[in-house]
């Protein structure tokens, strides 16, 4: 019985010590990275502004160090509890398929050789292609639509057409106007968006740690055990080529969103926003602001994901050690 309560303890801890993981990584890549992701929300709210016009406007106007960084306690919020939820949702959802026999019959979890399974630089359980699809694309949309009402706010606190000067403002301006309907402003963009984006995010992360540990023909005595050294840069590069390949898919959907947030009287739904924007504007207004996204994207999930993972292994190495002398 004891021992039964010790490993509810202990999986308890690392689920939580998953959590907190994802919320310092979240917290560090949305503080760094606030104003490349306020000049996107800018660029993206209206076709005629570029992103040299809209980085002078800023800087030239009073604050502009201050203006850059609009936004970053929502922005904050939104990505390190986001994160933070993704994450501990995700380990949870992989850990299950990985240890399913019915999965694991079907083919949805990868049971590599020994030597194959050695020379990877993942710290995480290794699954199929489409069971990685599958759970990060579930992780993603459940972590969204709890942390839609904060996404909403964060992105009109961005955006030059609302003068919000306090979450507890903002949040009263949006409920007072438009009601709760309007903390989910482009969900379904935002769902269609980032549920593809992570799902195929964890599947050209996987596969290219995987490739990239092969040619670096790195192998080590046992799973998840390869060096720091080694494994840190082959995480890094695997994130910026999978969220700069993610990032491309997706962006028409993030362009979408945007809009549906900063302008639901104008858009109605994601098909007539679309349809309007590209009537309007061209094709060329679903890529709007590609560019500043896959630049932010590729540093903050290659950040996140490199020290997520680091800080997993380092947690999980001295947690078996600690069971071993128990």
């Amino acid at each position: 019985m004891a021992s039964c309560d010790i490993k509810r303890v202990s999986r308890f801890l690392l689920q939580a010590f998953h959590f907190i993981a994802g919320l310092s990584t979240g917290i560090l890549s949305a503080s760094l990275l606030q104003p490349a992701d306020l000049l996107k929300t800018r660029v993206q709210q209206a076709r005629s502004t570029s992103l040299v016009h809209t980085f002078r406007d800023i800087t030239r106007g009073p604050n502009s160090f201050r203006q850059l960084w609009r936004g970053t306690l929502p922005s904050v919020i939104r990505t390190g509890f986001g994160s933070a939820l993704y994450f501990s949702t995700l380990n949870a959802l992989r850990q299950h398929v990985f240890q399913s026999n019915l999965l694991t019959s079907a083919g949805l979890v990868a049971i590599p050789s020994r030597n194959v399974r050695n020379a990877t630089s993942s710290s995480l359980p290794q699954l199929s292609n489409l069971a990685n699809l599958t759970t990060g694309a579930i992780a993603r949309a459940s972590a969204g639509l709890i942390m839609m009402p904060i996404t909403v706010i964060k992105v009109r606190y961005e955006s030059n057409l609302y003068s919000y000067r306090s979450l507890r403002g903002a949040g009263s301006a949006i409920l007072k106007h438009e009601g709760i309907k309007g903390f989910f402003s482009g969900f379904g963009a935002t769902a269609i968006r980032d549920a593809p984006y992570a799902g195929l995010y964890v599947v050209f992360y996987e596969q290219s740690k995987r490739r990239l540990s092969q040619l670096k023909d790195v192998t080590s005595s046992g799973f998840g055990d390869m060096k720091s050294t080694a494994s840190v840069p082959i995480n890094f590069v695997s994130g910026v080529l999978a969220a700069g390949l993610a990032t491309a898919i997706t962006n028409p959907f993030d362009a979408i969103k945007t809009r549906l947030q900063l302008m639901p009287g104008k858009y109605a739904n994601m098909v007539q926003a679309s349809r309007q924007m590209v009537r309007e504007e061209g094709f060329r207004s679903l890529f709007d602001g590609l560019g500043l996204r896959m630049g932010r994207k590729a540093i903050s999930s290659a950040l996140a994901w490199t020290l997520y993972e680091e800080l997993v292994r380092r947690a999980e190495s001295k947690w078996t050690e600690a069971n071993v002398s128990l």
